[in-house]
């Protein structure tokens, strides 16, 4: 796969500290209360991805080589939809319902979203079956 599609300008992001993983930050993504740039951070920090600053360059180590063979620099999730699709794919059978389960949420209403929300969603389902996993 080519990821040059999805190229993002990391030595231009502002890089924060991540905010706890707990359900005021996924209430926050789902919310849009995160900007898109921060919530691919948190992604990538759980992903396993690390990226040096000083460097420019990203320590992988830590990334299961499922991802690393197709992104070996982490994708843009809210604008990629291959790399939201793997996200799904990944969360495994038995934690796909958590997003409804734990957060009791009920979905979107017909015409309020497109595809931004439904990804914010697909990664807070994922990080809802990361945190599931006690990874």
């Amino acid at each position: 796969m080519d990821n040059d599609d999805l190229a993002v300008d990391y030595s231009s992001l502002k890089w924060s500290e991540l905010p706890p993983l707990n359900e005021e930050t996924l209430w926050a993504i789902i919310y849009e209360s995160i900007p898109d740039p921060q919530v691919n951070q948190i992604l990538w920090h759980y992903l396993g991805y690390r990226y040096n600053p000083v460097e420019n360059s990203w320590e992988v180590s830590q990334v299961n080589p499922e991802w690393l063979s197709v992104y070996p620099t982490p994708p843009d999730f809210i604008a990629s939809r291959p790399a939201t699709v793997k996200l799904t794919r990944s969360i495994p059978p038995q934690h796909k319902q958590l997003l409804k389960e734990q957060l009791g949420f009920k979905g979107y209403k017909l015409g309020e979203f497109g595809p931004r929300q439904t990804r914010r969603a697909t990664a807070v389902s994922w990080l809802l079956a990361y945190l599931a996993d006690g990874v």
